[in-house]
Formats: structure tokens, C-alpha cells, sequence
């Protein structure tokens, strides 16, 4: 999708459960642990911090199997193990191979060389794995394969990362030969590396949906219409006075969307966008509450009837229609056929979104007033659109 959200949260801490285990991989020196220091890490109180929100303990539920009870204790588990995570991490430095949480309870497993910090972790009440290599030198070998794949792109090779469980890089390959001329002139000790079937390539997974941000040109800044298809290629519609044919669309983290193929302003006021075949043109408009009207087709409002906007810069509004193919006389010049509305809106909101229920009215030209003191606004209708340039919308 274009629009990322963040959602962060903690539940009030409680005590880590470290269960001691048996040392596992290669045998490693002993070089005199910080005992006292990697006591303290594993009995240092735990902070507080904030009850989860309910929508995060619902997908905890949903997606984890977990009641919400079960999701709270385990976001308070998972926090305290981040803690003594970091403060062993000061502690066994030049050893320090990593960590990881393991089981349904969350249990912290302490990765280490030196086999006295594993048993001074396990005599204190941790669980620990004694393995071959530091997690500085398996990092050191996860960048000799980044700055070889900017010198020559890594076709055969579409992932590769540090498995702290295994202590070893993994590299995925759909090619083990072409894998393997990459590997040699990457220059990476080989015995740190292992290779693995690819078994997808990845790809970036991002969303077309109506009322979300786009930038143009890196210049300025609308909102999508609504997605479509053509011929199979997604895109979406949107105000034709946000970009001129060949203008370039990008998602707010200046990822590429598209290039605009049509648009007309003034006269009308509508374009299109293609985009590349990594996007999806959903059937929804963002509501700007967490959720999304999903869109089931284009018939058209009454005058009189509601109608809602979705736009980049307020969000979500709703109001009446008061008339149809109303000529709007903008300084750039007139443009016919619009719909005025009751609905506020702001720049940035152009090209967002106008629809009625679940069905798809058009798409924001401009207007008068703000979301603060109040307005009106105009849409192009969509069904227009759709029609100039052989587009179909997309519907669920």
C-alpha cells in the first residue's frame, strides 16, 4: 500500500522466563566472562510501559492464536527479553554472536563464543548456545555480499541475511552456479555461508487505494482516486491538474507508482496514472480511521443524496450533493460537468476519492473553504473518465 502506518506498543513488564539448556556448537575458548555484569542483565528489574491498545491485542488474537490475556503477557515477556538482550549485549561484546526468542513462550536464547559467558548466562538462570562465530563476523560477511550486489546485480540471489539460530549467512539462490560465481566474487569466507533454494522471488507489495498520498514529480503532492485496470495493468484516476502525461508518480517513501498516461485540465479535470506491475489495484478508498470502504461499482448519486470524501491532507469527510454538471470557472480556465458537493476539503485532498455507500462518484477537482471553517467542493464524476480511457474499475 502507499501509505504505511506505524502501530507501536508495550504491556507492563513482567519477568522473563530463562530457562537454563544444555550449550550447543563448536567448542570456543574460554576468556573469563563478566559474571557480575551479565548477572545484573538477567536480574535487573523490568521497566514500565503502556497497556497494549485493543486493536493490537485483537490481532494478536487473529493472526497468533492468542487471547487477549495471552497477547498482553506476551508483549510484556517480549519486552523485558529486549532488555536483558541489549545489556548482554553491552556485556559480552567481542562474544556476542546474538539472540533469539524461542517456543510459544517467548524464551531468550543468548548466542556467545566464549564458553564461560555461556556458563555464567545458564549459571544465572539464562538460557545460552555456544557457537563457532561472532555475530560481528557474520555481519562483516552480510556486507561483502551488499557491496558486491551493488557492484553487479545478484540475479540467482534474491535474499540473503544473518540466521542467528543457525550462526551462519543464508543465501537463496534459483541458480547454484550463477549463486556460487556471485559467492567467489563477493570474496566471502565461504564457510560462513549457507545456500538455500529460493523458493519465490520477492517483490515489493504495495497497494493502490483510493484517498492515499501520491507525489508528483517530486514536486507536489495528490490523492488517488480510485484504482483500475486496463488491460490487465494496474493504475488509478485522479485530478487532472496534479500531473501532465509523462509526469512521474511515486508513493511517499519515493518508491516508483507510474507514469501519468492521460490528463486533461481545464475543460475537465481528470487523469490517469499506470502503474508498474509490483502495485494492485484494490477495490478500496481508505476511510482515515483504520479501516476501508470497499468499492462495488459507480452508480451515480442523487442530488440531495449523501456523499464522502477521501483525501491525502483531511482525511475523511462526508456531505450532500447540491448539484450536477455544474460549470466551475477556475483561473486556469472553465470546467464542465463537475458535481458540486457540501463536503470540505484542502490541497493535497485533489484527485482523492468522492463516493456514496460503496458505490464510486468521482474523484476531488477543487472548491471553496476549508475542513475548519467549512466549504464546498467539486468532483469530476468517474464514470467519464472510465469511459475517455478505456479503464475499468476496480470492484470487490
Amino acid at each position: 500500500m502507499l501509505r504505511f502506518r506505524a502501530l507501536t506498543a508495550a504491556a507492563a513488564l513482567a519477568g522473563v522466563v530463562l530457562t537454563a539448556a544444555p550449550a550447543i556448537g563448536a567448542p570456543a575458548p574460554t576468556t573469563g566472562a563478566d559474571e557480575p555484569s551479565i548477572a545484573a542483565a538477567l536480574s535487573a528489574p523490568a521497566g514500565r510501559a503502556p497497556a497494549a491498545p485493543p486493536a493490537l491485542l485483537r490481532a494478536y488474537e487473529r493472526d497468533l492464536g492468542l487471547s487477549p490475556q495471552a497477547a498482553g503477557a506476551r508483549l510484556a515477556h517480549e519486552a523485558r527479553a529486549t532488555q536483558v538482550r541489549e545489556a548482554l549485549a553491552r556485556t559480552l561484546h567481542g562474544s556476542w554472536a546474538g539472540a533469539w526468542l524461542e517456543g510459544r513462550d517467548a524464551t531468550l536464547v543468548v548466542a556467545t563464543t566464549d564458553a564461560s559467558a555461556a556458563r555464567a548466562v545458564t549459571a544465572h538462570g539464562g538460557r545460552a548456545s555456544l557457537v563457532r562465530h561472532t555475530l560481528a563476523v557474520l555481519d562483516g560477511a552480510k556486507q561483502a555480499l551488499d557491496r558486491a550486489s551493488d557492484a553487479s546485480s545478484p540475479g540467482a540471489t534474491p535474499l540473503w541475511y544473518v540466521d542467528v539460530r543457525a550462526n551462519t549467512v543464508v543465501v537463496q539462490s534459483t541458480d547454484d552456479a550463477r549463486t556460487e560465481t556471485f559467492l567467489r566474487q563477493s570474496g566471502v569466507d565461504r564457510a560462513l555461508v549457507r545456500v538455500e533454494r529460493a523458493t519465490a522471488a520477492p517483490r515489493p507489495l504495495a497497494d493502490l487505494r483510493g484517498g492515499d498520498a501520491y507525489y508528483i514529480d517530486n514536486a507536489a503532492r495528490c490523492s488517488i482516486g480510485f484504482p483500475v485496470t486496463q488491460g490487465g495493468q494496474p493504475g488509478f484516476v485522479s485530478a487532472g491538474h496534479c500531473g501532465q502525461p509523462g509526469s512521474n508518480a511515486t508513493d511517499a517513501s519515493g518508491y516508483s507508482i507510474g507514469t501519468f498516461q492521460g490528463s486533461t485540465f481545464p475543460g475537465n479535470d481528470y487523469s490517469w496514472v499506470a502503474a508498474g506491475a509490483d502495485w494492485t489495484a484494490q477495490p478500496q478508498v481508505d476511510d482515515y480511521a483504520g479501516g476501508v470502504v470497499t468499492v462495488a461499482g459507480s452508480a451515480e448519486q442523487s442530488v440531495g443524496g449523501s456523499v464522502c470524501r477521501s483525501g491525502s491532507t483531511t482525511g475523511w469527510h462526508c456531505g450532500t450533493v447540491q448539484e450536477l454538471d455544474a460549470t466551475v470557472n477556475y483561473a486556469e480556465g472553465s470546467v464542465y460537468g463537475l458535481t458540486r458537493t457540501t463536503v470540505c476539503a484542502e490541497p493535497g485532498d485533489s484527485g482523492g476519492s468522492f463516493i456514496s455507500g460503496n458505490q464510486a462518484q468521482g474523484v476531488t477537482s477543487g472548491g471553496s473553504g476549508d475542513c475548519s471553517s467549512g466549504g464546498e467542493t467539486y468532483f469530476q464524476p468517474v464514470n467519464p473518465i472510465l469511459s475517455v480511457y478505456g479503464l475499468t474499475l476496480a470492484t470487490g
